[in-house]
């Protein structure tokens, strides 16, 4: 028997940029957490500008007070506390100026408070991995544990068990597994489908060329017998994509909770 708890929980309040470490995260109405990817930022075509397309972003440090809604923002290797303080709600051009300067293209900043910009809406909630899994990933490729957690930029964190554990998390297709986290519970979807962002130095943006290739032979060699083979139509996947069961909006997530699989 083992026991899955909650190490760490993360957020990016502006999508593609980087990730705020919280005790405890508030569950929404939608599903989502509070404050992830609420901002994003998008082109003068409107579509999203995040390492995905732009692999410049990875050089982009920033840091967010949510108490007073600030952001400081840098490129390179200056700590984001280097520059001021702008606010989100009042300073929004100054930052679109500061972030279009570095692009080299307008950039427009969006607000979502109540869904924000989840890649996946249909399963906003909250992306789960386990700590092992990291730490076998990291030892794939030879890479450090904070490097590796960077890459995949998952919300939720969980310790106490082995390596793709949370891969009990999703069954067959059509169905969903229920779990509860502390008071909420959520449903786990589907293995996250990997985009190219992982296959980057999170800091220089810099590409492995060879990294979804070698990823996918070991994940498919690793995958452990609880976890449903049919949901692998390629295995560049990892981490849990979820939704709420019912209404979870206003639930706390925590620090220490501990994660008991209800059934589907």
């Amino acid at each position: 028997m083992v026991t899955a708890w909650v190490s760490r929980i993360q957020i990016f309040p502006i999508k593609a940029l980087d990730a705020m470490r919280l005790e405890q995260a508030r569950i929404l109405a939608t599903g989502a957490l509070e404050f992830d990817r609420t901002w994003a930022m998008f082109d003068a075509n409107g579509k999203p500008v995040s390492g995905k397309r732009h692999a410049t972003v990875h050089r982009l440090r920033s840091t967010i007070d949510l108490a007073n809604q600030t952001i400081s923002i840098c490129a390179g290797e200056r700590p984001p506390s280097a520059g001021p303080a702008y606010s989100l709600e009042h300073d929004r051009e100054a930052i679109e100026r500061l972030l279009g300067g570095y692009f080299g293209f307008p950039i427009e900043l969006r607000k979502n408070s109540d869904l924000g910009f989840p890649d996946d809406t249909v399963s906003p909630g909250p992306t789960i991995i386990s700590v092992a899994t990291l730490e076998e990933i990291a030892r794939w490729f030879s890479l450090p544990f904070e490097q590796v957690r960077a890459r995949f930029r998952t919300n939720i964190e969980i310790d106490g068990v082995p390596p793709f554990w949370e891969d009990r998390l999703f069954g067959p297709p059509d169905t969903a597994i229920r779990f509860a986290i502390g008071d909420a519970v959520l449903e786990g979807i589907n293995p996250c489908q990997r985009c190219i962002i992982p296959t980057r130095d999170p800091l220089s943006g810099v590409e492995d060329k060879t990294f979804v290739q070698r990823f996918t032979e070991l994940r498919k060699q690793s995958r452990p017998p609880w976890s449903e083979r049919s949901r692998f139509n390629h295995f560049y996947r990892v981490a849990i994509n979820t939704r709420p069961s019912g209404d979870q909006g206003g639930k706390i997530i925590r620090d220490g909770d501990t994660i008991h699989i209800l059934g589907s």
